[in-house]
């Protein structure tokens, strides 16, 4: 495996393209610890150590802990991620934005505009919203905002937008100039660089006997099992086998030969994650900011860990699971392609009963992968609220950490095996999530 790994430096493309990728993500993590200007960090990390299982605690895991301490990145790169979900959404139901889906690359150029004008848009609106939830903020009486309140609102809406749009130019030249997808790493670098803090907790509990040996091992046993549980759903498929037929364009022959659809378990990835907690922890936060009696029954019923909060965001999770697929993936449309190009599935008859078949198939593949997202989201539940296990590692962080790391090994990979190098795997090839 080291022999594997120094292989990336014996290309001086790929060496150049990791060597770049881990500088950017190097400044974004410096660029995490330079505070906006007229905060009081300390009184900051005493309010959010009390918002725990809040729509702020959500929002800080994509920032990688940047809103926790309120730095120039503490937007992260959620608007930009918000910006692309609804340009999907968009092209979905607005026949504009579906027609430029299908003008190659002009269309996604103008897409891909149309997303960093959302992202600005959006970064503006959430850095007045932070601004207004900083200058309000008093934990145990400290105010958290320092300075004059007209200067620091005008001051953090610029400093927090600037931020964001560099964090999307970093992941933009990664994506571009080094190796995986930049905005996808960006992501991950913030959530693993959470990681160390809490193997020391878990650490530190062992060391003081709040936690048994016994209990520490079964923490790590189950660590290692849903770690390998999450690869073999990101990387597990269905192939429906699709036939081409031969044809012939002046001398050469086009065709006849046998190809397959690959329909993946987990088709929407981490989204229906992301929310379904954005939508069960919304109405919890809402209700923490009045101190009514009907407000703190409704919270103590609907916070994390209770049996009702776990039912309804698994349900949540499964629902946005076949939603977000059907988004994405439109079986009508691969058929026309098929039968365009002279295309069909053995046995199936091409056009509306080809759509039928495929739609068939994806929702049943699409169930166990539904499933499995709605166990991995309430796992850390179970085990960290129930059995006192501390486990950290589940749900969000851990699917995109798995993934993003999956798409950038499958990239690696590739690299090594056109220059005749080994890839990581002596049997069988890693496939990215796309």
């Amino acid at each position: 495996m080291f022999k594997k790994f120094q292989n990336i430096f014996s290309i001086p493309e790929l060496k150049k393209r990791v060597l770049f990728t881990i500088g950017l993500l190097v400044v974004y993590r410096i660029g995490g610890h330079i505070t906006t200007p007229g905060i009081n960090p300390l009184a900051l990390s005493h309010f959010f150590e009390s918002q725990r299982g809040t729509i702020f605690q959500l929002y800080d895991l994509f920032a990688g802990g940047n809103l926790s301490r309120a730095t120039i990145f503490a937007l992260g790169i959620m608007p930009y991620i918000s910006a692309s979900i609804i340009m999907q959404l968009l092209q979905a139901v607005i026949p504009y934005f579906e027609k430029l889906t299908k003008e190659g690359e002009e269309g996604r150029k103008k897409i891909t505009q149309y997303t960093r004008y959302g992202t600005v848009a959006l970064s503006l609106v959430q850095s007045v919203g932070i601004t207004v939830f900083l200058m309000n903020m008093q934990p145990g009486g400290i105010r958290v905002v320092t300075m004059n309140p007209m200067a620091f609102r005008l001051l953090t809406m610029i400093t927090m937008t600037a931020g964001t749009i560099f964090v999307m130019w970093l992941g933009e030249k990664i994506s571009e100039r080094g190796i995986g997808n930049g905005i996808s790493l960006i992501i991950m670098i913030g959530i693993v660089a959470q990681y160390p803090t809490h193997f020391l907790s878990s650490w530190r509990a062992l060391k003081l006997g709040q936690i048994t040996p016994l209990r520490m091992l079964i923490f790590l046993v189950i660590l290692v099992g849903v770690t390998a549980s999450v690869i073999l759903i990101t990387q597990g498929q269905r192939r429906i086998p699709v036939q081409y037929a031969k044809r012939i364009v002046g001398r050469k022959v086009y065709g006849g030969r046998s190809q397959y659809i690959p329909l993946r378990v987990n088709t929407a990835g981490v989204i229906p994650i992301i929310f379904a907690q954005s939508i069960m922890v919304f109405p919890t936060t809402i209700a923490s900011f009045f101190k009514m009696e009907f407000m703190d029954t409704f919270q103590l019923y609907m916070s994390p860990g209770t049996w009702l909060y776990m039912s309804i965001y698994a349900l949540i999770i499964i629902f946005f699971t076949y939603f977000y697929t059907a988004i994405v993936l439109n079986p009508v449309d691969l058929a026309d392609n098929m039968k365009k190009y002279g295309g069909f599935i053995p046995g199936i008859r091409p056009g509306r009963k080809t759509s039928d078949y495929i739609d068939r198939i994806l929702s049943r593949v699409t169930l166990p992968g539904a499933l499995f997202l709605a166990f991995i989201a309430i796992l850390p539940d179970i085990l960290y609220r129930r059995a006192g296990l501390p486990f950290y590692f589940g749900g969000t962080g851990l699917l995109i950490v798995v993934g993003v790391m999956l798409d950038t090994l499958q990239q690696i990979e590739t690299h090594l095996l056109m220059r005749h190098y080994d890839g990581f795997m002596k049997k069988g090839r890693l496939r990215g999530r796309r």
